[in-house]
């Protein structure tokens, strides 16, 4: 589970995978993951979410990553994205935010 990765200090990150059905562990594990140490993605041009699963993956689509995490969290889409955006700056801080 997350808890030996969360210790090293790793974020998690999600990808289109999370949106599957058969996803439970991913989708558990999108649940209990502190939100300071969430990160959504695309495995671009692989692994697209649902509703576009099986047609070529688009950075575009993280979206759907996130209002299902949203979703299976019982949280608005807004605090998943304004915490995985302040993650992704706070991990790589020498890209400056617009």
């Amino acid at each position: 589970m997350p808890e030996a990765a969360l210790d090293l200090g790793f974020y998690i990150s999600f990808s289109g995978i999370v949106t599957f059905k058969n996803a439970a562990q991913i989708k558990d594990v999108a649940q209990r993951v502190p939100l300071e140490r969430m990160l959504v993605e695309t495995d671009s041009p692989y692994l697209a979410p649902v509703p576009f699963r099986g047609k070529t993956n688009e950075p575009a689509y993280v979206k759907h990553v996130a209002e299902h995490i949203a979703e299976l969290r019982g949280v608005s889409f807004d605090s998943i994205a304004q915490a995985t955006t302040d993650n992704f700056f706070r991990l790589f801080a020498k890209i400056p935010r617009p």
